[in-house]
Parts: C-alpha cells; sequence; structure tokens
C-alpha cells in the first residue's frame, strides 16, 4: 500500500468508483513529470453525483462537502489511470469551478473542501498548491468540479 492509500485508509475515506470519460478527453495526461488531471466531479460510492446550485439547492457547507468529494474522486480517476497513487509527489495547481447563483459569493469557501482534503492527505507543504475558485455553470447541474496538476516523483 502506497503512502497516499494508506493516509486514506487512516483517515477512514472511501474512494467512489472512477466515473469513466464522458466526452472526447483523457482523464489523465503526463507530461515529463507533471500530471494534469481533466475536471472531476463529485461521484458518490453509489455512483451517483451531487447536483445542485450553490445559494439555491446547497449551502456553502454542502458545497465544500461536495468539492470534498471532488477530491476523493480525483484519487480515484488517477489510480484507474495509473494503477496506483504511490507516484503523486505533490498538488501542483487547483482550478475549482462552482456552480452557483450570481449573488453566491462563497466559492473559495466551496473549494476548500478539496484543498483541505489533498492537505490532509499530501500533508501541510505538498498538499497545497495555487488555487483558483470561480462559480459558474456546470454540465449536468454538477455542483462543483475541480481539475487539477499535480507533480509526481
Amino acid at each position: 500500500m502506497t503512502n497516499v492509500e494508506k493516509r486514506i485508509q487512516e483517515l477512514g475515506l472511501q474512494l467512489p468508483p472512477a466515473p469513466p470519460a464522458g466526452g472526447v478527453y483523457k482523464p489523465v495526461i503526463i507530461v515529463d513529470k507533471m500530471l494534469y488531471v481533466s475536471g472531476q466531479g463529485p461521484v458518490r460510492s453509489d455512483q451517483s453525483l451531487i447536483k445542485g446550485k450553490l445559494g439555491l439547492d446547497l449551502n456553502a457547507e454542502e458545497g465544500y462537502q461536495a468539492a470534498r468529494q471532488v477530491g476523493l474522486t480525483m484519487l480515484s480517476t488517477i489510480k484507474d489511470q495509473l494503477g496506483e497513487l504511490s507516484t503523486l509527489k505533490r498538488l501542483v495547481k487547483t482550478v475549482g469551478m462552482v456552480n452557483s447563483q450570481p449573488d453566491f459569493y462563497e466559492h473559495p469557501r466551496v473549494i476548500n473542501g478539496f484543498s483541505d482534503l489533498m492537505v490532509e492527505i499530501l500533508g501541510n507543504d505538498l498538499g497545497k498548491g495555487a488555487r483558483s475558485a470561480v462559480g459558474m455553470i456546470l454540465p449536468g447541474n454538477i455542483a462543483v468540479e475541480v481539475e487539477a496538476i499535480f507533480e509526481l516523483y
């Protein structure tokens, strides 16, 4: 078991099934020692998606939990594509997208759900990267979508 997988187990977390690609793209691409992960949605263990608009259907705490679930989905996708998580060294960049009403302004608080999870798993230094958190309309009315770049060992 890799350090990342061990940490997931220590935290009592469970990775959901990796979602299939939903379009004409690759879920992950490796260039040199950089891993680019396509946008991931909040997939639950039963393969359902967390849906809704922040500021209408969901509050900031529910959005935070959805973003945290996106982190688990992303790790599942990485494991599915690479076979393991041991090559993850650090989080470099996060682009967090929040499905929100025009008058919802807590996008950073929502994306903290993803960021806090990465810190819990990779540590305070390696789990914290550059980040954007923005509001938009998301496909399928999913609550949150995150894409990320990781450095590999």
